[in-house]
């Protein structure tokens, strides 16, 4: 449904302790520029995710338009009232759950933002600019400002994206803010030849990356932190995947098996974490 019409693979961890809320972190490959194709394909994950009664669907950084250069492919850099933005928040009326989807967001005659936006039920709720820019990005892009907070009926939630994992001040100030979950989003390109690439050393990687760090944080400021990452190869770039949910006690409670493109869902208690049972199923 997802490539070719091939069925995407899932993987489920369900809590067995009390109301809960179910969330989905897609990990997919977004072309770069290809903003058309991707948008085609968020639809078939929102349908899918509606299907299996999502509350909130988490897609990767620049799932929408892609890891683009932006003084290379200008044409790609949209504003929060693009047409392209418009589509994404009207399929969240199409499929009634709560999406965040990123983009390489205008930011008028300056370097452009790396832009979370946030959108639920045909409504635009917001957005999240990426605060940590690092020297690989810095020519490119400008620094967001601030920390954005999210009220979902079920859970007020924040939103961090990739190298946002190194700056443990804004999962500590979104929790202080009252955030009980964030969203990571990422796209952390692998470096190295395409052609020698070493597809499970990349994710490992990007995965102990994701343990050094995240399980602190939850740990520290007692939330839960969901992991959504690009997948796969694009035109000129490779992207581990790896989706994780941290527990408030900083537990890795379901992670993705491999890098191969899929959801990861999740069903989080509102009370304490008492055991998961996880779910695998991948295309052969």
């Amino acid at each position: 449904m997802i490539n070719n019409g091939d069925t995407p693979p899932t993987w489920s961890a369900t809590s067995t302790h009390g109301t809960s809320l179910r969330i989905g972190l897609v990990q997919m490959r977004c072309e770069k520029g290809e903003i058309a194709t991707n948008l085609t394909r968020i639809h078939a994950y929102l349908r899918e995710a509606h299907a299996r009664q999502v509350d909130i669907l988490c897609f990767p950084e620049m799932s929408i338009t892609g890891y683009i250069n932006p003084v290379h492919q200008p044409a790609a850099v949209l504003r929060l009232d693009s047409p392209e933005v418009a589509q994404f928040v009207a399929m969240t009326a199409e499929f009634p759950l709560t999406a965040i989807a990123g983009i390489v967001e205008a930011n008028g005659q300056e370097k452009p933002f790396i832009t979370q936006i946030v959108a639920s039920a045909g409504k635009f709720l917001g957005y999240y600019r990426k605060k940590t820019i690092p020297d690989d990005e810095a020519g490119w892009f400008s620094a967001g400002e601030t920390i954005t907070i999210f009220t979902h009926p079920a859970i007020t939630f924040g939103v961090a994206v990739c190298a946002d994992i190194g700056s443990p001040e804004i999962f500590a100030e979104s929790a202080k803010r009252g955030a009980r979950l964030v969203f990571a989003a990422a796209a952390p390109g692998l470096y190295g030849p395409q052609s020698r690439r070493d597809w499970g050393a990349g994710f490992a990687w990007w995965r102990n990356e994701c343990m050094t760090k995240l399980h602190q944080y939850a740990r520290a400021n007692r939330i839960t932190i969901a992991v959504a990452t690009q997948a796969g190869r694009t035109v000129d770039e490779d992207f581990p995947g790896g989706g994780y949910v941290f527990a408030p006690d900083g537990t890795c409670v379901a992670a993705t098996p491999d890098w191969s493109e899929g959801v990861l869902y999740v069903t989080i208690p509102q009370g304490d974490w008492d055991g998961t049972d996880h779910e695998f199923s991948s295309r052969e």
